[in-house]
């Protein structure tokens, strides 16, 4: 009985560790969404330099979420308590009893890379490569895994009941905050706004590419969101993950059907990249709870986020903050409503505490992200130079057009 009673527990322990992996190689294949995405909606002269911004800042994420960032948010920290432990900042420590514990760490790291994924399209063509990394390690040692203890990591936020199923605020609402922080301080890429309030749209250079980046992110979401019900080896647990999956697919469907019609109402005909941000908003905004809701309550949500996207990305022109990819309307905007419709589908959460956790994370991360950006412009800028920024950003910082038949520095 006792050696039947291993096997069952050993065949368990496989079958989660393998559910998480395979939902941490779904979510870390979201890394090549938003590099296609952000590629995709750059313009060609600044290609190559957004590519290397995405694969470094992966790299990055996860070297640093490995050395320092997994401890401070998950390791021998006080239940409920304000300041993590700091007692080990490298490595990973202790057991697991449902799954293994490397397992776990490679899940919880392509979701630092994921947030900081999120900062790299809003702040595009024209910041400055290593300014951008150098704030790349700051944001996954410290302002993100701090944050992550408070709610997921057993902190005060998640002692006071506030939900966040798979990161609509904790990930994808910090990512938003932190480069609406960077943008403020570098301000709109030249050219993108007149003297008499006109806005100058600037195409991107390859809508196909980013149609493809929005597409492997809608597939990577089916880990991200799958994955964080942690387990599938029970009837109670794989009814959830399926129900998850679902959910999350009617909201990305609904937000870029939404969009679309929202384009054709207001302007006669549709914007394809408002669609592809109408189905992210979707994705983004049912994150905060994908279990709860039932699939037409997914829709209903998916669809209110479809036309809170396409207003913020005009709102947020008409205030002159230059988004290339629409990450903070997406991310930030849509992040902060998925917290609090939660209370609409789950008894469990609040509006309060909802309110209250979003209001704790958006000004611990923007006040982080407002002074490391400060510091980060006031000694080695933040910003190129116009000069740079007319040439483009590849000529200068990578030597290698992503387009050299088309493309060529003046």
């Amino acid at each position: 009985m006792m050696e039947l009673s291993n096997t069952v527990y050993g065949l368990r322990y496989a079958l989660d560790t393998f559910f998480f992996l395979m939902s941490g190689v779904l979510v870390m294949w979201m890394a090549a969404g938003f590099a296609m995405l952000e590629a995709g909606l750059v313009r060609s002269k600044n290609t190559s330099e957004i590519l290397t911004k995405n694969i470094c800042l992966y790299a990055i994420a996860c070297t640093i979420y490995l050395l320092v960032g997994y401890s401070i948010m998950y390791i021998d920290n006080l239940k409920g308590g304000l300041l993590p432990s700091f007692d080990f900042l490298i490595g990973i420590q202790g057991k697991s009893a449902t799954h293994s514990l490397e397992s776990d760490f490679f899940f919880q790291a392509v979701f630092v890379a994921t947030a900081m994924s999120v900062v790299s399209g809003a702040v595009a063509e024209r910041m400055k490569l290593w300014a951008f990394l150098v704030f790349c390690i700051v944001f996954t040692a410290v302002i993100y895994p701090i944050e992550g203890y408070w709610t997921w990591g057993g902190g005060y936020l998640s002692e006071l009941g506030f939900s966040d199923f798979a990161g609509s605020g904790i990930v994808h609402m910090a990512g938003g905050v932190a480069a609406f922080a960077g943008v403020l301080l570098l301000g709109p890429r030249k050219g993108k706004y007149g003297n008499n309030g006109q806005i100058h749209p600037i195409p991107g250079s390859n809508l196909p590419l980013a149609t493809l980046g929005t597409f492997i992110l809608w597939f990577g979401w089916f880990g991200f969101n799958g994955g964080s019900q942690l387990m599938l080896s029970n009837f109670e647990n794989s009814t959830a993950v399926g129900q998850i999956f679902v959910n999350t697919n009617a909201a990305a469907c609904a937000g870029a059907l939404v969009a679309l019609c929202v384009c054709k109402v207001m302007w006669g005909k549709v914007d394809l990249t408002m669609i592809l941000n109408g189905a992210l908003a979707g994705l983004v905004v049912i994150t905060a709870d994908p279990l709860s809701p039932s699939p037409v309550t997914a829709l209903a949500i998916g669809s209110l986020s479809g036309v809170l996207v396409v207003m913020s990305i005009i709102c947020l022109d008409k205030l002159k903050i230059d988004d290339p990819v629409g990450a903070i309307s997406v991310h930030g905007i849509c992040g902060l409503f998925g917290l609090l419709v939660v209370p609409f589908s789950n008894e469990d959460a609040t509006i309060g505490v909802q309110l209250l956790g979003a209001m704790i994370i958006f000004s611990w991360v923007f006040g982080m992200s407002l002074v490391i950006w400060g510091i980060l412009k006031s000694t080695i800028g933040i910003r190129i130079s116009e000069e740079e920024e007319l040439k483009g950003m590849d000529f200068h910082d990578c030597g290698v057009d992503a387009y050299p038949e088309f493309v060529s520095a003046k």
